[in-house]
């Protein structure tokens, strides 16, 4: 069976007081987006069984961090009316965190004022393939439909031959499942082109200019703080693998580490005593867990070796499961941060558990891009890792960031473990967390 399309699924809390014109408005030039690479949605998560914030000390730091808001984790946003095509084509860059490219892009509306409530990007099918594109917009139609969204507007970014049979797919499905298509475009090379306008006089064959950087579309929203990159790569790009000075200081960190846990597990396999070496391991690694969100949390930064004894003592599960608790969604900018540097500092082995835990907390607040790509870091790094399977396969359904509920309490973590640990056989090999059995 072939898997479904991929989709970067958004929810940029500028998204949520954006709207787009219905049809029947009075708007020139009115042209229909395509389908997007992320979904946004205007839901915010209202989050059950919060945990209660453990206070850290002794934390090992930097200096305040001066990284940037990732797409999707800034301040409240300020009302933009999406009034024309050229409004649209400014604002989609924003919506999606980055210049899109060689994609299609769809974006729900609905009522009062067709404001955005998501949206999807897809790579186009290059070379073009009328079943790939058939089956882009078949998942985009089942996003949609799925969140009771009955209009969209959509733009195509790249050349008419990759994006028109997408383009034409949609046209084609979207009225079956009920859902209207009231702008649908083609963007290339700062012109843009309308399926849906067959006037000459407005819509010229040869395309309409248009210019996002100063349009006061995009000026609005980037003063609610939202970041675009000049692409998705530059997104790939900045969760990629530290190197370099920073590379070889994580390196060296990490067998320190290592040999940490390996004197540690030596020591305890020399007593007699069952499950300890476990037990302890965890307890450092819980309070190594505390530490990194109090510091990131009061806008500083690991050193190398914080950073990767983290990494080390997250490979054991009731560490990275504590971790994943403690994602109250209040404190989400500091988490981006925190797991985004950690995904790229981790050494190859190291790098699924904070690479996930990014992934969720990027669901959280609504940013599909960085999600898909730090799940994309956490499979190559440790293939069928289920924490990132389980993710993938919710946010490719086009799950809203409401769903990205907090799996227990820490005190729910605590208690699973202690019961099965207390249900171990006496039997049970003493393991950490560099053993198989703790990869998730």
């Amino acid at each position: 069976m072939t898997p479904p399309p991929s989709a970067d699924v958004h929810s940029p809390r500028t998204a949520s007081h954006t709207s787009v014109p219905q049809t029947g408005q009075a708007v020139k030039n009115r042209r229909g987006p395509q389908p997007a690479d992320q979904a946004n949605q205007a839901n915010q998560a209202n989050q059950a069984n919060q945990s209660r914030r453990q206070a850290a000390s002794n934390h090992k730091a930097r200096g305040k961090s001066a990284t940037p808001r990732k797409p999707g984790t800034g301040p409240s946003a300020r009302r933009v009316r999406i009034g024309s095509p050229a409004a649209l084509l400014a604002v989609v860059p924003v919506l999606l965190g980055f210049e899109p490219a060689n994609s299609m892009v769809v974006i729900g509306t609905e009522p009062p004022r067709a404001q955005v409530r998501l949206t999807l990007r897809y790579n186009l099918p290059d070379p073009p393939d009328a079943r790939l594109a058939a089956e882009i917009v078949r998942h985009a139609i089942g996003v949609l439909a799925a969140q009771h969204i009955e209009s969209a507007v959509a733009v195509g970014y790249g050349p008419d031959g990759l994006v028109t049979p997408v383009a034409d797919a949609l046209r084609e499905q979207a009225p079956r499942a009920g859902i209207a298509v009231t702008e649908l475009l083609r963007a290339q090379a700062q012109r843009y082109w309308s399926y849906l306008c067959t006037e000459p006089s407005c819509c010229p064959p040869e395309g309409t200019p248009f210019d996002v950087k100063d349009h006061p579309a995009a000026r609005a929203m980037a003063t609610a703080g939202a970041q675009v990159l000049a692409s998705r790569d530059e997104l790939v790009a900045s969760l990629a693998p530290a190197d370099g000075e920073t590379g070889e200081a994580m390196h060296r960190a990490t067998r320190k580490a290592e040999e940490r846990v390996g004197r540690l597990l030596a020591r305890i396999a020399r007593s007699s005593k069952k499950a300890s070496a476990r037990r302890l391991i965890a307890t450092s690694g819980l309070q190594a867990v505390a530490d990194a969100l109090a510091c990131y949390r009061d806008g500083d930064r690991m050193d190398p070796e914080a950073a990767a004894w983290l990494t080390v003592v997250l490979r054991d599960l009731r560490v990275r499961d504590d971790a994943w608790s403690r994602m109250q969604p209040e404190h989400s900018e500091a988490h981006v941060r925190l797991w985004s540097d950690l995904t790229r500092l981790a050494r190859p082995g190291f790098a699924a558990a904070p690479a996930s835990l990014l992934a969720f907390v990027a669901w959280q607040c609504g940013n599909g891009a960085l999600a898909n790509v730090a799940l994309d870091r956490a499979l190559s790094d440790t293939p069928h890792y289920s924490m990132a399977m389980l993710l993938r396969q919710a946010i490719d359904s086009g799950a809203p960031p409401s769903l990205a509920r907090l799996p227990m309490t820490p005190e729910e973590v605590a208690a699973s473990y202690d019961e099965l640990e207390a249900g171990e056989t006496a039997g049970t090999d003493e393991t950490g967390p560099g053993s198989e059995s703790l990869n998730g």
